[in-house]
């Protein structure tokens, strides 16, 4: 091994401070300081010293940004603490809806400061470092766990490979060595356009938004061409697992000055707002001057400036309570309805559909948009022919709002629903009081694949491989007339499907053997009775332990469940009285079908010590994921919360626990690891 002589040591240390120096004030301060010649002449210096000097090579080094080997796939990984998504408000009328519903979860707050952010439209990505130096980058993904994407996030020129830690005054420093940061990577608009034109010219298809093509470049496995793209980052939150936010900094504004002291790109435009009236012309400000911007932004996000408000109000299952998104009005455009479809859901319901000429909306190609019903169609009186304004919201799906009738053509028709479904060709009807037109043809095939689709679903019976195309084989080649004959397929007869094969046949044999081993919840909820989703079907079995009990039940019996209101126990009454349901249960449960809830022996102390009792779970348990500690809770009596209230008894706690530790803490109620709570339900 060759000696390397301190001066030598101290010049690569020199250049790569330089080099990182020169790149923060270029990509995220937007003010150079050294001509490109000059950082191109220190860059080689640099790459000459690590190539004669390999051992000295640092994963923060500005050479190591962009990886010499493509990448042979991406590993899923769970995230430290949930990615949630943000509530939705479509003008400053929800925003003041969403302010008051905090309010009342935290009565007494008078002067109350909100930090507004440009919401921009990329890709979410949640940062490690430990000890400075960037570790992992993951995709937003499903929100619990995300995609490893590191090496293709070391390409982002405003990303640091290492924080800038020297000058950052904070009482606890300790806490600074495994920080995660969570930010947005878009592409600049003038970047995406040079993109789509070089795509054209290739005869590749050009990318339909900027989201898009990030999201399309971030799941690139060659590092380099992801480098090529340039894409950008803005830093919105500062996250440190297991640690108070408050002790970091005190509120969100000091947050993201720190992020910024980092190293990080802070979107310039924010603003700390005193009152909701201050909210509002923000959000009135850049719904106009967006369009002056480099970037796409969709909105406006708001948070609680108080770090502890944020935390004393968490979260719901889905949302955090301190905040909201403020998206911009609607994008409307004119378009031509070329002809008038009907779609038959799952439940059999008829959604008329408009077929337009394609138009841009919202960075997106629209060809179709919903009327809704058959009262929504007649309010419009939209024809075939009608030029129209379509709108488009966010994600929402495109809708038609008005028809310009002074440029109908002549000799339109009104449109008027089928009396018949356009699938099956059997009777439709409408019932009293309601606005949706159904097929009740429970042999209808659009009916079917809409219910075994649900029934192979995440959420039910979780039979992996059974997508939506293998479906569709099944139903139309008249293999399978309800969920109950996908128990009688052959490993062979799946073979015989169009890109199966035999091993992809075996695999999907097992998945359908695995499923009748789910519990009686999930069954109930795969079973698609109008009104009853997972957590209706979960609150419904824990008072109807058994099959036979729900269908023995009166209305009155399954309404008095607390949180059942009476049109979903009719809806579950009329089921079980239906003969072709009765059958179907018969066949699934002599299949081997769960339809008991498996409880404990009557007799079991630990079992009536979780009865009654109130659990949250939060943070990383050492062997069970979240979803299995809670089945756990539930298989013994036990009932599980996503919040923490004085009704808690229990507080699962877990790695990286957050705010609902504080708040369990100050409320005095009692925690468990997972060895406590396994200690409790053992027989």
């Amino acid at each position: 091994m060759q000696s390397i002589q301190p001066e030598t040591k101290q010049r690569i240390e020199e250049l790569r401070k330089l080099l990182s120096q020169a790149s923060y004030a270029y990509y995220v301060l937007d003010n150079p300081t050294i001509e490109d010649a000059v950082y191109d002449k220190l860059y080689r210096e640099l790459q000459d010293l690590e190539t004669q000097y390999p051992e000295l090579i640092t994963p923060d080094s500005p050479t190591q940004r962009v990886g010499e080997k493509p990448a042979t796939g991406f590993t899923s990984v769970r995230h430290n603490i949930p990615m949630y998504s943000l509530e939705n408000a479509f003008d400053v009328d929800e925003l003041k809806s969403w302010d008051e519903r905090w309010r009342r979860n935290a009565p007494g707050q008078d002067n109350v400061d909100y930090v507004c952010e440009l919401k921009i439209d990329g890709n979410a990505l949640a940062l490690t470092y430990e000890n400075g130096v960037l570790v992992r980058g993951v995709t937003r993904g499903d929100g619990v766990s995300g995609e490893d994407i590191t090496q293709n996030v070391r390409t982002i020129r405003s990303i640091p490979l290492r924080l800038n830690l020297d000058d950052i005054e904070i009482e606890n420093r300790d806490a600074l060595q495994t920080i995660e940061v969570r930010g947005e990577t878009f592409l600049p608009l003038d970047v995406f356009e040079k993109i789509n034109q070089e795509r054209l010219s290739s005869g590749e298809s050009q990318f339909a938004n900027p989201r898009n093509a990030t999201a399309g470049t971030l799941r690139q496995l060659d590092a380099r061409k992801v480098d090529k793209r340039r894409l950008d980052f803005f830093g919105y939150t500062l996250q440190i697992p297991g640690v108070d936010d408050a002790s970091i900094a005190k509120n969100q504004w000091e947050a993201l000055e720190l992020l910024h002291k980092l190293g990080f790109k802070v979107n310039p435009n924010k603003q700390l707002c005193h009152s909701l009236d201050e909210v509002a012309q923000y959000y009135q400000h850049w719904d106009t001057e967006r369009l002056n911007l480099a970037y796409m932004t969709d909105g406006v996000v708001v948070k609680l400036n108080s770090l502890i408000l944020q935390q004393e109000l968490g979260f719901t299952n889905k949302f955090p309570r301190w905040a909201v998104a403020l998206k911009y009005a609607a994008e409307e455009a004119p378009t031509r309805v070329d002809n008038i479809s009907v779609n038959v859901g799952r439940t059999g319901a008829l959604t008329p559909l408009a077929e337009m000429q394609p138009v841009q909306l919202a960075g997106t190609t629209v060809s179709r948009a919903t009327l809704h019903n058959c009262d929504r169609v007649a309010q419009l009186d939209i024809r075939v022919g009608d030029t129209v304004i379509v709108r488009k919201a966010g994600e929402i799906i495109p809708e038609v709002v008005r028809v310009l009738k002074e440029l109908r053509p002549e000799n339109t028709i009104p449109f008027e629903m089928p009396v018949n479904c356009p699938v099956c060709g059997q009777p439709v009807v409408r019932e009293k009081g309601e606005a949706v037109t159904r097929c009740v043809n429970t042999s209808c095939a659009a009916i079917l694949k809409g219910s075994i689709e649900h029934w192979v679903s995440r959420n039910a019976l979780d039979i992996r491989g059974m997508g939506e195309k293998v479906v569709h084989q099944l139903v139309d080649k008249k293999l399978v007339n309800s969920v109950a004959d996908l128990y009688e397929l052959t490993e062979e007869t799946l073979a015989n499907l169009e890109r199966m094969g035999q091993k992809s046949a075996q695999k999907l044999i097992d998945a359908i053997e695995k499923s009748k081993s789910k519990p009686w919840s999930r069954v109930l909820y795969g079973l698609g009775i109008r009104h009853v989703g997972s957590s209706i079907a979960q609150t419904v079995t824990e008072k109807f332990d058994s099959v036979e009990k729900l269908a023995a039940a009166k209305v009155t019996d399954i309404e008095a469940i607390y949180g059942i209101g009476v049109e979903i126990a009719e809806s579950v009454y009329k089921w079980f009285r239906v003969e072709a349901n009765q059958t179907l249960i018969e066949r699934l449960k002599n299949q081997g079908l769960q339809f008991v809830e498996t409880r404990p022996a009557a007799s079991s102390n630990i079992n009536k010590k979780l009865e009654g009792k109130t659990f949250v779970v939060t943070g990383t348990l050492p062997s069970l994921s979240r979803d299995e500690a809670k089945e756990l809770i539930q298989k013994f009596a036990g009932k599980v919360s996503n919040s923490i209230s004085k009704n808690t008894d229990y507080l699962v706690v877990g790695e990286n626990a957050g705010s609902k530790l504080t708040k369990a803490e100050k409320l005095g109620i009692a925690q468990l690891s997972e060895e406590q709570l396994l200690e409790m339900v053992k027989q």
